[in-house]
C-alpha cells in the first residue's frame, strides 16, 4: 500500500506535471472546439486510458524495452506520428466541407484518443521514469503500486482537462457559423497535423 506522505507527493508532481501546457491539453482543445464538449471530454478520457496502460506497462517492465531499444520506440513513435497526421488531414477536409461530413462520433473520439494516447512511446518512458520514484516493493505488488497511481494520475488529469472542456466548450457553441466551424476544423487538423509532426521528431532519452 502507498504510504499518504509518499501519495501526496506524487499527487503534487502530477498536479505539476498536468497544468503545465502539453500536446495533450491541445489535442482535448482543439476537440472541444471542432466537435463540442462531449468528444472534448471523451478525448480527455481516452487519453487517460492511455496513461493506465502505460502505468500497467511499467509495473510490467514492458516500458524498459521502449527505453532501451532504438528500434522498438522508433517503429511505437512512427505508427503513432502517422496515425495523428492520418487524423488531421480528415479534420482539415472535414473542414473543407462541414456541410457534408457529420461530426465526430463519441465513439469515434474515444477510440481515437486512446489509440493515441498509447501510441506515445514517450509517456511509456516517462512513466518508466517517474513511477519508481513512489513504488516500494516492501508494501506489495510493484504492478499493483503502479495502477494505483496511474488511476490517481489519470483521474486528476481527466478533472483537470474536464475543467478545460468546459470552458472552452462555452466558448465553442457561441461559435456555430458555418464560416467559423470550417475553421475550427481546420484548426484541429492543424494541431493534429502538428502533434504527429512533434511525435515523429521526438528523440528517445
Amino acid at each position: 500500500m502507498i504510504e499518504p506522505a509518499t501519495l501526496l507527493t506524487f499527487m503534487l508532481a502530477g498536479a505539476a506535471i498536468i497544468v503545465a501546457p502539453g500536446p495533450a491539453q491541445a489535442l482535448v482543445l482543439a476537440r472541444t472546439l471542432s466537435d463540442g464538449r462531449r468528444a472534448g471530454l471523451l478525448t480527455a478520457v481516452g487519453l487517460n486510458v492511455g496513461t493506465l496502460v502505460h502505468a500497467a506497462a511499467a509495473g510490467l517492465g514492458a516500458s524498459a524495452i521502449l527505453a532501451t531499444s532504438a528500434l522498438a520506440f522508433d517503429t511505437v513513435k512512427f505508427v503513432g506520428a502517422a496515425y495523428l497526421v492520418l487524423l488531421g488531414v480528415q479534420a482539415w477536409r472535414q473542414g473543407s466541407r462541414p456541410q457534408e461530413a457529420p461530426p465526430v462520433s463519441s465513439q469515434q473520439a474515444l477510440a481515437r484518443a486512446v489509440t493515441t494516447g498509447i501510441l506515445n512511446p514517450k509517456v511509456a518512458v516517462f512513466f518508466l521514469a517517474f513511477l519508481p520514484q513512489f513504488v516500494n516493493p516492501a508494501h506489495g505488488s510493484i504492478l499493483a503500486q503502479c495502477l494505483f497511481l496511474g488511476t490517481v494520475l489519470a483521474a486528476m488529469d481527466v478533472v483537470y482537462e474536464g475543467g478545460l472542456v468546459w470552458l472552452s466548450g462555452t466558448l465553442s457553441s457561441a461559435l456555430r457559423h458555418p464560416r467559423v466551424r470550417r475553421w475550427q476544423h481546420r484548426f484541429t487538423g492543424a494541431v493534429l497535423v502538428g502533434l504527429g509532426a512533434r511525435l515523429a521528431l521526438m528523440e528517445r532519452r
